[in-house]
């Protein structure tokens, strides 16, 4: 879905119930990828954590857009660590 290209599947569900059975299904291994890296991000800007039901129902929000929806924003403060 991502990419927009045919590419390697996941070995695995990457995560649990319906929406890991849709990602399985329709996400590539380098679209997997670029969600923990984008994940990774939002958790250190928003200073979340994955105990945190809060934190855990934002960020399987925030997969859904960026797999298949408009796509998941970055926060306003954050700076690319190139433009560092």
């Amino acid at each position: 879905m991502k990419l927009g290209e045919e590419a390697e599947g996941l070995e695995y569900l990457p995560y649990p119930g319906e929406l890991g059975q849709k990602i399985y299904e329709n996400v590539s291994k380098q679209g997997w990828e670029m969600w923990v890296g984008h994940q990774t991000m939002l958790m250190n800007e928003y200073r979340l954590t994955p105990v945190d039901p809060k934190a855990r129902k934002f960020l399987e929000e925030e997969m859904e857009k960026f797999f298949f929806g408009e796509g998941s924003d970055k926060p306003n403060e954050f700076v690319e660590p190139d433009a560092k």
